[in-house]
Formats: C-alpha cells, structure tokens, sequence
C-alpha cells in the first residue's frame, strides 16, 4: 500500500465502485471506466490482484485486461471502510518510525550528537597541525631562500 499515491488510489477506489450488484466487470466496462487508457486499467486491476480483492476469468493474455473481473468479499470490505483513499490517508497520519521505539531513536540520536562532536573535535585538531605543518614548510622555505642569499652573497664577495 506504501508505492501507491493519494490519485492511484482514487483510481482504485472508482474501480472497486464501479462494481454493480453481480459485483463484476467486463473488459469492456473496464475499459469506459478507464476511457480507453489499456495500460492505466492493466496495472489498477494488477494492484487490485496483488491485494486479492479481486479475481479474474475468461481468456486473456498476460498484458491484457481479463474478460471478467470479479470483486471477492475482502475487496467490499475494503470498499466499505472508506477504501484505498481512507487507507492512504491513514498511513499519511501515521508518525515515521525509523528504528523501532522512541527511546530506541533517542538514543540512536544521543549516540549520533555526540560521535558528531568527536568528529568536529578530530577535525579542529587536524586543522590545528595542518596550520602548524604548514608554518613550518614556509619557515623551512624562508630559511632555504635565505641561506642561497647569503651563500650568493659570500660567494662574490670572496
């Protein structure tokens, strides 16, 4: 029920409705339903399959729309509880529980906060020897500079 969104479920809902008193569909009901859309109608009836609401008979291949669909009991329950649009709305209420508990996330969320600043501790150090690395590369630079200034500089004076 996740991978289905609030217009796919409309879909259903309208599908699961048309359904009269025999509680069937022909193809070709299906197909008004669905104005002519072959592809959309396929993959309602498919959700409705997958979700055993429904059955199908008469001669089809596997892409096609079956020649009868037919509504079994579980799919009228559904129907009468508010049906795929109720559920969706359900499930869209419902908090998002990542990792079990609310104690289990607080803790995973402490355990985070705090590796987070071990992290940023680690990287003010590493910062830190970084600068002092670098101010002795340029020291190091300085000295060379100087000492082939004063060796050029001894070197024509003698």
């Amino acid at each position: 029920m996740t991978d289905l969104n609030e217009f796919e479920c409309e879909m259903l809902d309208a599908l699961l409705e048309a359904f009269g008193v025999p509680d069937s569909l022909t193809r070709d009901q299906v197909m008004i339903l669905f104005d002519g859309d072959e592809a959309a109608a396929f993959a309602m009836i498919q959700i409705l399959l997958r979700e055993g609401l429904i059955k199908v008979t008469g001669e089809h291949g596997p892409y096609d729309i079956p020649q009868k669909v037919i509504l079994k009991p579980k799919g009228e329950k559904l129907l009468k509880s508010g049906g795929f649009l109720a559920l969706y709305h359900k499930e869209q209420q419902k908090p998002v529980e990542v990792g079990g508990t609310l104690a289990k996330l607080q803790q995973q969320n402490m355990r985070l906060q705090n590796l987070k600043l071990s992290n940023e501790s680690r990287i003010r150090d590493l910062e830190k020897t970084i600068s002092q690395s670098q101010l002795k590369l340029y020291i190091s630079w300085a000295a060379a500079v100087v000492a082939l200034i004063i060796g050029f500089l001894l070197g024509k004076f003698m």
